[in-house]
């Protein structure tokens, strides 16, 4: 029996198992042994087939955009309208075979858009060289699920858990769970908050279906089964996604679902396509710093593009790698207040309050 049938045999065995307090302990295993299935599919053992056309694209730019969807959706007619590369367009499936990349130049940015191949129900299980469409969208810091507004709504959810089955979970954070593997000592299982779907008999369990006997283990999050897997595999990527319904101009307003994280737009019609690339701009969280040199005013004609949450550190390294090295300490040109937890901490210590703070003066030793 090969992989696949595994996994069919226990997503089965799931389904057919009813779910109530009496079942938690199986079905957690059950779960465990799908995941594990799930990654030996995904990293297979032995000699590699002959090679095909890679899905590899140099990253560039200042973030990446994967578009995510089912064949004849508008992917390839999207990234020509935003982007000056041409795609090719038909009328017929499966007109796109390979990654093709694009540049959108927004708000001084660079990022780059990957039209990848439509993807098929069971990609997650390689069909259609789904595995290699989906793991390139593991490199992307948004995926921009492309979705056509005049077929039904399940599209949404198929595309969802053919992610999810590869390993990657959309719109969501990474469980607070601190887990570490040690040499020795045995399990140990401590949680902050009342735990709802885990209990200690099950951690223990599966941690020793994984060959795990010595861990230390401190849930923060009432976790379900399935987040304390992925905790363990370490495999699992949280991207964000934005939805893009194209194709509206064949519906009308009554018949779209409106739902958080989506744009409707029409490239045929080139509607709405400024708002989209406006929306992936807000979505991948990128910021721009203005830098200003001692004794002179702030330089709003550049700056350097990073994310939310970024640490002076990156800013340093962005502007120069060298930089880093010779810093010492920051002064707040807009007033002492707002950048007090700055001064005199190390670089990599701090975040950005905020875009208008900029950088700084540079005070070197």
């Amino acid at each position: 029996m090969g992989i696949t049938e595994k996994i069919a045999d226990v997503e089965k065995e799931i389904a057919r198992t009813q779910k109530n307090k009496a079942t938690e302990y199986h079905l957690g295993l059950l779960k465990a042994k799908l995941a594990r299935y799930r990654v030996m599919l995904l990293e297979p053992i032995g000699k590699a087939g002959p090679k095909g056309v890679g899905f590899d694209v140099v990253r560039s730019g200042d973030a990446r955009v994967a578009m995510i969807g089912f064949p004849s959706v508008g992917k390839s007619t999207l990234l020509s309208e935003t982007t000056e590369t041409k795609s090719e367009v038909a009328g017929y499936e499966f007109t796109t075979l390979t990654c093709i990349p694009g540049k959108i130049n927004y708000n001084g940015a660079q990022i780059q858009l990957l039209d990848l191949p439509g993807i098929i129900e069971g990609a997650s299980q390689g069909k259609g060289r789904g595995r290699q469409v989906i793991a390139v969208a593991k490199t992307a810091d948004l995926i921009l699920m492309m979705l056509d507004a005049t077929k039904p709504l399940r599209q949404r959810e198929l595309l969802e858990a053919e992610l999810e089955a590869v390993g990657i979970s959309v719109n969501t954070h990474k469980p607070n769970i601190y887990f570490k593997v040690k040499k020795g000592g045995g399990i140990s299982f401590n949680s902050t908050c009342k735990l709802t779907w885990l209990n200690e008999r099950m951690v223990y369990q599966i941690l020793h279906d994984y060959k795990i006997h010595n861990a230390e283990l401190l849930v923060r999050e009432d976790a379900t089964v399935d987040q304390f897997i992925d905790v363990i595999l370490g495999n699992r990527k949280y991207i964000n996604c934005l939805y893009c319904y194209n194709k509206i101009d064949a519906i009308s307003i009554e018949e779209m679902n409106w739902e958080a994280n989506t744009v409707v737009v029409s490239c045929e019609s080139d509607l709405n396509l400024d708002y989209l690339v406006d929306q992936m701009w807000h979505h991948l969280g990128l910021m721009r710093v203005y830098t200003k040199k001692r004794g002179e005013l702030p330089d709003f004609g550049g700056g350097v593009i990073l994310k939310r949450d970024t640490t002076v550190e990156d800013v340093c390294r962005a502007l120069h790698k060298t930089l880093v090295d010779e810093f010492n300490v920051t002064n707040d040109s807009f007033g002492s207040a707002a950048l007090s937890a700055f001064q005199s901490s190390g670089p990599g210590l701090t975040r950005l309050l905020a875009v208008r703070i900029g950088l700084g003066n540079i005070n070197k030793a």
